[in-house]
């Protein structure tokens, strides 16, 4: 046997385990997979500075000229680059 046989061979065995892998991944009832929650227990609920970034940033460039997102860009900046705000749990 030549190297191209083997190279066939290898291909084919490759993908007869990938597509019997899709299936048995396919055929699984309705088991959840353990992940972490991404909400800390302390936190009280959503972020108003978040949701004012994220509506900023979906704005585009007309958020530049927004009153309100010059004001969020304003607080998130001295939230993050203050001096005493070694800690943002303590801005809280």
């Amino acid at each position: 046997m030549d190297t191209s046989m083997f190279a066939r061979l290898g291909a084919v065995v490759f993908v007869a385990l990938a597509i019997t892998a899709t299936a048995i991944e396919m055929t699984r009832k309705g088991e959840e997979a353990a992940v972490p929650a991404l909400v800390r227990p302390g936190m009280a609920g959503p972020d108003p500075l978040r949701e004012e970034l994220h509506r900023c940033a979906l704005l585009g460039e007309a958020g530049g000229r927004d009153p309100g997102c010059l004001a969020a860009w304003a607080q998130n900046r001295a939230r993050f680059l203050s001096p005493k705000a070694s800690n943002p749990q303590e801005m809280r």
